[in-house]
């Protein structure tokens, strides 16, 4: 059986070879990386752009380098780099701020593009800071807030009607790695005169997302997962161009005005999706981010989302001959599944640390999953293979049960 997996791996490693960019990232040797969808690997190209920032650009030009080396406009350049992987023509991303903040913005923001609509729709098991950013937006504009799980979301929207001002969802379910209905949910929302917001958080960078494609309203993500930005990477803001005119969002910093250098006491906000800035950015992370991303030159996503749905489809397959009775909790159908594979199991925190002890890095989320992440840009099927034997190792002997595994951690 192992050697049909490992001659199966080889092919497929072959078969996917143009979209393989493992030459292009450090990792540990002997490491099996799958927590790409928490923290992205680092891009070789990313330390020289750093030393230069630090030691050239800030270290010998100082200030002057907000003009000689366009620190200034990092944050629209940064965002057009990020619009090529999402599908967003340029002009309709910023580079700003953390995913909270700009969820908030985009919340917050919305009543600005359909005055009178006061209804927000969102998933009662979205990541959590997705939840408590939307009940404070909808605080601070007045708004109602409904939970609704998004397979049920087209149904309640046209319930909804003209009520519904904005539903906002994240694409991926960060637990189980579900792949929701971006399009259909999109479509109904638009069907009565709604605006969509999507997280991008755990799609960006593995998925074909086609912001312009399908017409979506606003969308928000990080910087730090797939897109590989490091951590505390900046995260950005989506903004189509049909809506640029007319999005008031709530926090309105210098950097987001006409004139910023006026010095003007009166707020006016800046044309085109330069209004989502707020502050100062921080430029070591965003030039950091600016670097990962190439990362991706040269790549389609269509090609690059093949490539994941390999991985994770051959994961599954490993799975159902060296450990046939793990829980999968992810949905087996392509159509259904992001870039990550989640297993269930009552001692999930055990698990996850006893993998890490072998060299495979996977995370944990409560109550009971193990998660494993497949960044397809350097990630390869004998990878995954790897993987696949370890698990059925640490499950067969029991390794999971050991007390240094049980010892929770700050960080799971």
């Amino acid at each position: 059986m192992t050697s049909t997996l490992t001659s199966t791996a080889h092919r497929l490693d072959e078969l996917h070879r143009s979209t393989d960019r493992r030459d292009r990232f450090r990792l540990p040797a002997g490491v099996v990386y799958l927590d790409g969808n928490s923290l992205g690997a680092l891009p070789s190209a990313v330390t020289a752009v750093v030393t230069d920032v630090v030691e050239r650009q800030w270290g010998q030009d100082l200030i002057a380098s907000w003009n000689t080396h366009d620190w200034w406009g990092a944050q629209t350049r940064v965002g057009d780099a990020i619009g090529a992987i999402v599908g967003a023509a340029p002009g309709q991303v910023v580079c700003s701020d953390s995913t909270s903040v700009n969820l908030f913005k985009a919340i917050a923001g919305a009543p600005s593009l359909r005055p009178g609509r006061t209804v927000v729709l969102t998933d009662p098991d979205s990541f959590p800071t997705d939840l408590y950013i939307a009940e404070s937006a909808c605080r601070t504009a007045n708004l109602t807030l409904e939970l609704v799980p998004p397979a049920e979301a087209a149904q309640r929207i046209d319930e909804l009607g003209t009520d519904l001002l904005v539903a906002t969802y994240s694409s991926v379910d960060y637990r189980t790695g579900e792949l929701w209905d971006l399009p259909g949910i999109t479509r109904a929302a638009h069907a009565v005169g709604g605006l969509v917001c999507w997280d991008l958080c755990h799609s960006a960078g593995v998925l074909d997302v086609a912001l312009d494609a399908h017409e979506v309203d606003l969308a928000v993500g990080c910087g730090y997962k797939y897109l590989n930005g490091g951590p505390g990477a900046p995260a950005f803001l989506h903004v189509a161009h049909r809506h640029q005119g007319d999005f008031r969002q709530p926090l309105t910093g210098w950097n987001g005005h006409a004139t910023p250098f006026a010095m003007s006491p009166d707020y006016v906000p800046a044309p085109g999706i330069s209004r989502g800035r707020v502050g100062t950015p921080p430029l070591l992370s965003m030039l950091a981010l600016e670097a990962a991303l190439t990362a991706y030159d040269g790549l389609g996503l269509a090609d690059l989302r093949r490539r994941s749905l390999s991985l994770t489809g051959f994961f599954l397959d490993c799975l159902d001959v060296l450990v046939p009775d793990v829980a999968v909790a992810t949905p087996r159908e392509e159509a259904r599944r992001g870039s990550q594979v989640s297993l269930r199991h009552p001692h999930a925190y055990a698990v996850v640390q006893a993998l890490i002890a072998r060299g495979v890095i996977g995370d944990f989320r409560e109550p009971d999953i193990v998660r494993l992440g497949f960044a397809p840009l350097y990630l390869s099927h004998a990878d995954v293979l790897r993987a696949a034997e370890h698990l059925a190792a640490v499950l067969r002997g029991g390794e999971h049960t050991r007390p240094e595994h049980r010892a929770r951690a700050t960080v799971t």
